[in-house]
């Protein structure tokens, strides 16, 4: 009987992918997130909410120098590096969650994964900065691909596009060598499509889970959230919103959440778990 293959990569560093809806838990040490920045610039701060959220229950810590909410301004490579690599150098030794940075700048994606960082996370699905695939590959790093559009366009089927788009991304991994068990897609909830858009792209996960990949979902106190409450809410009071999004996205094929209120979603999802994943939920 010949041996098992060896685990991918992100097996390696996700060993209950695919057993448990996983979580992770997002850390932006930027002045202008949309919702929570500035609260975590600096190590101490950061080193504080890292420790918080694995407290309360994270598998992955993404770390992110650049806000990308609506109408942001980019940031040059330099001051994002500036950002993140005091606070990976501290947190990632004596972390125990992988960290993903969260970046489409590979050289970004270069110095962070030389400081700790061992995913990265690519809000244009490796397509704005294409030697970011390579930059992973060197350094054996799995990759999040994520869907994005430059512009809004409501008349499009949005899946259908997100499928083009991943052929498009998948195609770019794979010639830099990264393994397709090393990918997960990312249906970019809240970035480049309508609200009805959003709302069919979160419907119609299922038909972006037969691609084959692991999926993750991030609706985390997003505006579309806000759009169904009957006042005007910030992002802080979503929190009811997002576990819900984040429960359906679970049930519909999403193997991994990015969320800022983690203790609440690890009990939301533990339920949610124990009903579709009854075999494995427990372990």
């Amino acid at each position: 009987m010949s041996a098992s293959p060896p685990p991918s990569r992100l097996q390696a560093l996700l060993p209950d992918l695919g057993r448990r809806t996983l979580i992770m838990g997002i850390l932006n040490v930027t002045p202008d997130s949309f919702s929570d920045g500035g609260r975590f610039e600096g190590v101490a701060a950061a080193r504080a909410q890292a420790d918080a959220l694995m407290a309360d229950g994270a598998h992955i810590l993404d770390i992110g120098g650049e806000s990308t909410r609506p109408g942001h301004a980019p940031v040059p490579a330099d001051e994002e590096q500036a950002r993140v690599l005091p606070v990976i150098v501290a947190l990632a030794p004596g972390l125990s969650v992988p960290i993903s940075i969260d970046t489409y700048k590979a050289s970004t994606a270069e110095v962070a994964l030389k400081a700790g960082a061992t995913i990265v996370n690519d809000v244009w699905g490796l397509q704005r900065e294409p030697d970011i695939a390579r930059v992973a590959a060197v350094h054996g790093a799995p990759v999040i691909v994520m869907h994005n559009r430059e512009t809004i366009d409501p008349n499009l089927d949005i899946v259908a596009d997100m499928k083009r788009f991943f052929e498009r991304s998948l195609d770019i991994a794979r010639r830099a060598g990264i393994p397709d068990a090393d990918i997960v897609l990312d249906p970019g909830i809240g970035f480049g499509k309508s609200w009805d858009q959003h709302l069919e792209a979160l419907r119609r996960l299922p038909e972006i889970r037969a691609l084959g990949f692991p999926l993750l979902v991030g609706v985390s106190r997003k505006s579309l959230l806000g759009r169904l409450h009957d006042r005007e809410t910030a992002p802080r009071d979503r929190l009811v919103g997002s576990i819900a999004a984040h429960v359906l996205a679970g049930t519909l094929g999403a193997d991994i959440v990015r969320v800022h209120d983690v203790a609440q979603h690890v009990e939301a999802l533990r339920v949610l778990d124990a009903v579709m994943r009854p075999d494995t939920a427990r372990g």
